[in-house]
């Protein structure tokens, strides 16, 4: 998904499947904490029902709508953590796991060398 899109203009929009049902209405849009990048969406999937995330990465906004590249069935199944609470990183963890998403660890630290640490003179 577009990284440029206001999430503010999500909330709102209609969400279809990956065969053009629809789930729901957007509810709310979950931010990443260190990017500052929209990351999950919580999309009413009924009057009476919850609130479901999902992905927006891979997810398209396509005419006003949210295409999400899953079943509704799959995304009505989807951990509920309820809405208008953080999302922790274990339970980000359990809706990419959920979504079959793969999690790039980050990329280790460089090795260092900060020369003789110990104090200790060679010469």
């Amino acid at each position: 998904m577009r990284t440029d899109i206001d999430p503010r203009n999500l909330i709102g929009r209609k969400a279809f499947d990956r065969n053009g049902t629809k789930i729901g209405t957007i509810d709310e849009v979950y931010l990443d904490d260190a990017t500052g990048v929209p990351e999950w969406a919580a999309i009413r999937t009924g009057l009476f029902s919850r609130d479901a995330f999902v992905p927006l990465q891979p997810s398209e906004l396509i005419e006003g709508t949210l295409r999400v590249p899953f079943d509704r069935a799959l995304i009505k199944d989807a951990p509920d953590f309820g809405v208008g609470r953080h999302l922790s990183p274990e339970q980000e963890l359990q809706l990419y796991h959920h979504y079959g998403l793969d999690i790039s660890a980050p990329p280790p630290l460089p090795d260092r060398d900060f020369g003789n640490l110990a104090g200790t003179d060679d010469t």
